[in-house]
């Protein structure tokens, strides 16, 4: 049969206006900032050329919500959606544009809405909408009318949530408008789902800072790998902007001038500069992100043509043809990732980039972040917790820290209470310090675009740190630690326990989570694992599996947790817990996706649920490691840390070892009598 869309696209129209609700049409302008999102976007063919969805609106609220909808009409059976696994199909295995953008209504909407929370800044929130009709025959007058209602926003990272079943539009109007916000209001991811997403969203980001790391690399072959990732994350802050402050740096504005206070690399510089100051960022903090920005976007002379072959006969820079690519292909990204670890995702892809030592392979690994997650809650993070890193990297425990603190935050009665607190938090409660200043530029975007925590995230050496707040009202005063966690550079002297001592030493109370080589806890991390039993309590440890940093690092890690400002006692039993099968399987092939890498093939959410009750002392779900955890003292020398050191081996007979041992007996004695061969005894 012939498509009748026409006909369900004038029947839809003809619906709003009876519900009173505005719309705009495949031609007419919803408004500028939308169009420009729909013209730059991906075509639903894959290439250039727009988007144009057969109906526009916006639904606003008494509130003053404006959520934009975006409409597609299909007029043939079968056309309303196209699945696969139950989640909306428009990317095919190779990660393109799958044909089912065009062929079916709700995966064109959700490609629209995509565009939306992808090119716009204004806009969180999305709704696709598809509407498909279709007669079961030509002779038939009964019109069949089908409708998908799927919300998208930028808390759920984009993920297309469905929103109920609907017989028509009527859940748009007046009547039910509160019942319909209440519905979308209500979903949220769920773990499945939010771990899906990541490690989607993961391996997208690897794939595109591939090829801009290829291109950087081919066709501005000067440019330093470590120049790469500042490059990275000035572009990010650029294109960032801050609302209704500072608009973001759109292409037109690089016009490829080469004056000295006009070229593109001073018209990037300013944009940033602008950011950072909206930020309400320390002084000392701006004046060293943009002094390091400054060598990339301006002293590298990536603003000229000229010394570039392949720009020489063209009018963009090298730096206007890079930052096309990354707001093509990375930025979207990020801004999906807004709610998650940015730098995080970008952290393992773009360390690829740097010139590190041979001996600093291991310091520049990113933890896990499920580890990362285990530390914070054997660390017993909280709202009120003033948490502190030694060897911050990309923000990772920070962060995770951060979201713990404000989710403890619900809490507290009132909405003023907590915001109060939240602010709090993010300018007082959490310190990072990072020595690489490619690293640490990461992590100051990270927590930027985390909406702050960044106050106190300082670039320097932690050995020479003193322990005071550097920056901001406080600046002067202690910071009154109370939470240590840490992943050190194991180059470092104690492999890497150094950190641990200097910073243990200086808390009046809390505990500290420490990741590093096992081996320090058996004589490595001397003298300083000795010196630390001076003023805190080894509590666990625990260790790792052996393959945690596969394809990053090969070595053996363990947790050590300490209570601090107490000296240990050497009658105090500490627990040692074998955690080597922790249920995920890993692998480290490099064209493989995330998921591939990391399989949970054993339970491993309850195994990590399960050392946090055995460590905390709390009734167990499940029983994995009764047979791994032994209870047991250690001495003050600092070198008697490790589960194996405390294993004990069973020297009492079984009757399975009598049984084995006869079994062994007779089948030597018969073989000797087959070979001729008299028994000795």
């Amino acid at each position: 049969m012939p498509s009748i869309e026409e006909i369900i696209e004038d029947k839809t129209k003809q619906e709003l206006v009876k519900l009173g609700i505005n719309y705009f049409t495949k031609t007419q302008t919803i408004n500028t900032e939308i169009e420009n999102a729909l013209k730059k976007a991906p075509s639903k063919a894959g290439g250039g050329g727009g988007n144009y969805p057969d109906i526009k609106l916006f639904l606003k609220t008494k509130s003053l919500r404006k959520i934009p909808i975006m409409i597609e009409v299909k007029g043939a059976k079968n056309k309303l959606l196209k699945l696969k696994n139950g989640e909306i199909y428009n990317f095919n295995d190779k990660g393109e544009l799958s044909s089912n953008i065009k062929d079916y209504a709700l995966n064109g909407a959700v490609h629209y809405a995509n565009a939306i929370l992808d090119y716009t800044q204004s806009y969180d929130e999305v709704i696709a909408l598809g509407i498909n009709g279709y007669y079961e025959s030509e002779e038939s007058k009964n019109l069949n009318m089908e409708y998908a209602f799927y919300y998208l926003n930028r808390e759920n990272l984009s993920y297309p949530k469905k929103i109920g079943d609907f017989q028509d539009l009527s859940c748009l109007s007046n009547e039910y408008l509160d019942d319909f916000l209440e519905q979308i209001d209500n979903l949220k991811l769920n773990d499945k789902e939010k771990a899906r997403v990541l490690e989607d969203l993961e391996n997208d980001v690897e794939t595109k800072l591939n090829k801009l790391n290829q291109f950087l690399h081919d066709e501005l072959l000067d440019v330093k790998p470590n120049t790469r990732v500042s490059l990275l994350v000035g572009m990010i802050m650029a294109a960032h902007g801050v609302n209704d402050k500072v608009s973001p740096l759109e292409l037109k504005d690089l016009k490829g001038e080469e004056g000295q206070n006009s070229n593109d690399g001073h018209i990037f510089i300013n944009k940033i500069n602008d950011f950072l100051l909206e930020k309400n960022l320390p002084k000392e903090k701006i004046e060293a992100v943009m002094n390091e920005l400054k060598m990339a976007f301006i002293d590298s002379k990536l603003w000229q043509k000229a010394q570039y072959v392949n720009f020489k006969n063209t009018d963009e820079s090298p730096l206007k043809r890079a930052y096309s690519l990354v707001l093509d292909h990375i930025f979207p990204l990020v801004k999906k990732l807004k709610k998650a670890d940015i730098a995080g995702k970008l952290f393992n892809s773009i360390t690829k980039w740097l010139k590190v030592p041979d001996n600093e392979k291991n310091d520049v690994v990113l933890t896990p972040r499920y580890v990362v997650d285990l530390m914070i809650k054997l660390a017993r993070v909280n709202k009120d917790s003033y948490v502190c890193d030694y060897a911050t990297g990309s923000g990772a425990f920070l962060i995770q820290a951060m979201n713990t603190m404000i989710k403890d935050c619900e809490s507290l009665q009132s909405s003023k209470q907590r915001e109060l607190k939240i602010a709090h938090i993010k300018a007082y409660q959490l310190l990072g310090i990072e020595k690489r200043l490619d690293i640490y530029l990461l992590g100051v975007l990270n927590m930027i675009l985390l909406d702050d925590g960044s106050a106190n995230f300082l670039h320097e050496n932690s050995l020479h740190y003193e322990g005071k707040y550097e920056q901001g009202a406080k600046k002067g005063q202690d910071f009154p630690a109370d939470v240590f966690l840490l992943n050190p550079p194991y180059s470092e002297s104690g492999k890497g326990f150094i950190f641990a001592q200097k910073a243990l030493k200086k808390m009046q109370k809390g505990r500290a989570c420490i990741i590093i080589q096992e081996n320090a806890g058996s004589g490595n991390g001397l003298p300083y694992t000795k010196e630390l039993l001076k003023h805190s309590s080894l509590l666990a440890s625990i260790r790792m599996p052996p393959d945690l940093f596969i394809g990053k690092s090969s070595v053996q890690t363990a947790i050590y947790l300490f209570e601090t400002a107490r000296a240990h006692d050497p009658k105090h039993l500490v627990k040692f817990i074998d955690f080597s099968n922790d249920g995920y399987t890993r692998a480290a092939k490099k064209k493989a996706k995330a998921s591939a890498n990391l399989r949970d093939t054993d339970n491993a959410k309850a195994r990590y649920d399960e050392i946090v009750d055995i460590v905390l002392n709390r009734k167990k779900k499940t029983n994995y490691y009764d047979d791994f955890v032994i209870e047991d003292t250690i001495n003050l020398e600092g070198k008697d840390w490790t589960f194996s050191q405390h294993k004990k081996i069973d020297t009492t007979p079984k009757l399975e070892d009598f049984k084995k041992c006869v079994s062994e007996y007779l089948a030597w004695e018969v073989s000797n009598i087959l070979k001729g061969q008299k028994s000795p005894f």
